[in-house]
């Protein structure tokens, strides 16, 4: 991003802290009509991104904007005014019936290469890579022999498909519009808590509680950056906030550098798992499954409990077998510091209450948001002046601008995908791979969202795989009962997941930089940290009790299962449960894990007293042959 001179850093953060207000505004008060409102959102968020990211990084002026960049900015706001003015008619005509007049067609490619430039700019020239593949896919898809084959698109429909189609995808289509709406209210939402000082409440929790025990500081990490991604919603913001301090400081007490990026990795990128927020991507799982934000949380908190418990545990066994002492004494605060900012955790409460009294997102963030600053004035250390205020509309400003144009980009994607049919004919490949298996077919497509998630944000990733894989999955799985929830929440995980996993692991690279370690080992050691995500993926589809459901002794077995194969795997991998574990024992304790969590036409009872049974007498016979010696 580029050193902006005064007086346009002014400029610009003044239009995006004033439209994140208004944003914030409509959440409570009321949204325009939705053409209008995607219109507002795209005019107001796309345009400054030419200002504030170079067209080429080392080559493009560093602190200034260019000639380009300055055309860039006007004509990409050409086509949302152009939808703006004309909201009653856009609304009015008959998508791929109405003529798609000259005029339009010239807006429409006009706004798609903009489109592709910003995302190029800002988001990941990945994500615009595949944009553009599939509109040339549109354009050609009629030569390609087999189930690549597709009808001819004339170019007129090919730019109304990624335009103008507000009832079913493309650039204002709906995915657009829970972005400008309920997303866009809770990365406010988010803002203020950064602003108010919750992210201290979440550091001092995390070293109160975990910062006397061996490895101190990784614990304190992994708590702090879990808590802190519910605010962010992003892996690798979430990376370079907190991992700048919690990094340094594992490697002080002496983790080595890449696993200290590894557990900051995965600790990062499991806020987008934890409720009540749980980033961008839950909201549109809201939107696009139809099922109610408040039992998309509740269904997914034993889920990322057992992700956290995991990688705590991890970092425990790693923290013995290395010998690591915990937080020195003075630098842990007492609870009466941590009791100090208790009162932030007021507006949380509020809007998990809003969302399970089934209240509208927006509206409940609206009043947290306001929750947030009003309770905030309670004490002075936390209390928010003005410019606090500005600064937390200004990031919220920030976040929104890069997260429209990706959100537009991938609803092109979708609409094309749609459109050729290719949506049906991708998950029939996968289908036709797994031979019938339900197993074979989750493996399949987890492996297809991990590939996707290393060239694009973890939002559209989830929707393009979800828009392929999630029908094959209910057709799959009908025989187990599987419900739309459990498959979105599976391929949810895996998006996420992809963020920390090799070859290309954004958050991991983050954290790599920061480490000054290998990209690639603080990867691989962020995609062991993070195992309990491709347990709990699996789990959503096969041990529902994990989703509270079923009766109270179906979701403490589930629970269980999940937690001791976790213990198992975590113990094996770290060489180190009560005292170090041996080659073969490692091998045995870690297939045992395995087959605990994995091995789902056992019946949950077999499993549970079996992994219950290795994990006990492991313990017991460890404890016994420690004291031996001692005894004699």
């Amino acid at each position: 991003m580029r050193e902006l001179p005064g007086w346009l850093r002014g400029a610009v953060t003044l239009w995006l802290a004033s439209w994140a207000a208004v944003h914030l505004y409509f959440g409570g008060f009321g949204f325009p009509a939705p053409v209008e409102m995607r219109a507002i959102h795209l005019l107001v968020f796309t345009p400054p991104l030419f200002l504030m990211y170079p067209a080429l990084r080392g080559r493009s002026p560093a602190h200034r904007p260019s000639v380009p960049d300055w055309l860039w900015f006007l004509v990409s706001a050409a086509p949302h005014v152009w939808v703006l003015w004309n909201a009653g008619e856009v609304n009015d005509r008959m998508e791929y019936v109405d003529p798609f007049t000259p005029e339009m067609m010239a807006l429409g490619i006009t706004c798609v290469v903009c489109l592709l430039e910003a995302i190029r700019r800002a988001v990941e020239p990945g994500l615009a890579v595949m944009v553009a593949v599939c509109l040339l896919y549109m354009a050609v898809g009629h030569h390609l022999p087999g189930v690549l084959n597709t009808r001819q698109f004339t170019l007129p429909e090919i730019v109304e498909a990624a335009w103008l189609v507000p009832t079913a995808g493309g650039v204002y289509g709906p995915l657009t519009g829970i972005v400008a709406t309920t997303i866009a209210v809770f990365i406010i939402f988010g803002s203020f808590m950064q602003a108010s000082g919750t992210g201290r409440l979440f550091s001092n929790f995390g070293a109160a509680v975990a910062g006397r025990y061996s490895g101190g500081t990784a614990k304190v990490a992994v708590i702090s950056s879990g808590l802190f991604g519910t605010m962010s919603g992003s892996s690798v913001s979430n990376v370079i906030t907190t991992g700048s301090m919690t990094i340094p400081v594992m490697m002080r007490t002496g983790y080595k550098p890449g696993v200290a990026a590894g557990i900051e990795s995965a600790s990062s990128v499991g806020g987008a798992l934890m409720p009540p927020v749980m980033g961008a991507a839950a909201f549109v799982m809201a939107e696009i499954a139809g099922i109610p934000y408040g039992d998309i949380i509740v269904a997914a908190a034993i889920g990322a409990v057992l992700y956290f418990f995991a990688i705590l545990c991890a970092v425990h066994f790693e923290a013995k077998r290395l010998g690591l002492a915990p937080m020195p004494l003075a630098d842990i605060p007492a609870w009466r510091e941590v009791l100090a900012d208790a009162h932030l955790a007021l507006p949380i409460a509020l809007i998990v209450w809003l969302m399970m009294e089934r209240w509208s997102g927006n509206y409940a963030a609206f009043c947290a948001s306001l929750a947030m600053v009003g309770v905030a004035f309670l004490r002075r250390r936390t209390r928010m002046g003005w410019r606090d205020v500005l600064r937390a509309l200004e990031t919220a400003g920030m976040t929104m601008a890069p997260l429209a144009v990706s959100i537009a980009g991938a609803g092109i994607v979708v609409s094309a995908l749609t459109a050729t049919g290719m949506v049906v004919a991708f998950g029939g490949i996968i289908k036709e791979f797994s031979g019938g298996s339900l197993a074979v077919l989750l493996v399949l497509l987890g492996l297809t969202v991990l590939v996707l998630g290393m060239g694009i944000p973890t939002t559209p990733s989830y929707i393009i795989a979800a828009a392929i894989g999630v029908p094959q999955i209910l057709e799959l799985g009908r025989y187990l009962g599987v419900e739309p929830l459990q498959a979105h929440l599976f391929v949810f995980y895996f998006a996420v997941l992809a963020d920390a996993t090799p070859p290309v692991a954004a958050a991991a690279f983050a954290a790599a930089a920061i480490s000054k370690s290998s990209p690639m080992m603080a990867g691989l050691h962020a995609a062991r940290f993070a195992v309990a995500g491709f347990t709990v993926g699996f789990g959503f589809i096969y041990d529902p009790g994990i989703m509270l459901r079923g009766s109270v002794t179906t979701i403490v077995v589930a629970t269980l299962i999940q937690a001791c194969a976790l213990v198992l795997i975590t113990a094996s991998y770290a060489g180190f449960l009560v005292r170090p574990l041996g080659v073969v024992l490692r091998m045995v304790v870690g297939l045992a894990g395995l087959m605990a969590a994995f091995v789902h036409a056992v019946p949950d009872p077999v499993r549970l007293a079996a992994s219950c049974g290795v994990l006990a007498a492991l313990v017991a016979w460890q404890v016994l042959t420690t004291r031996a010696p001692a005894r004699g």
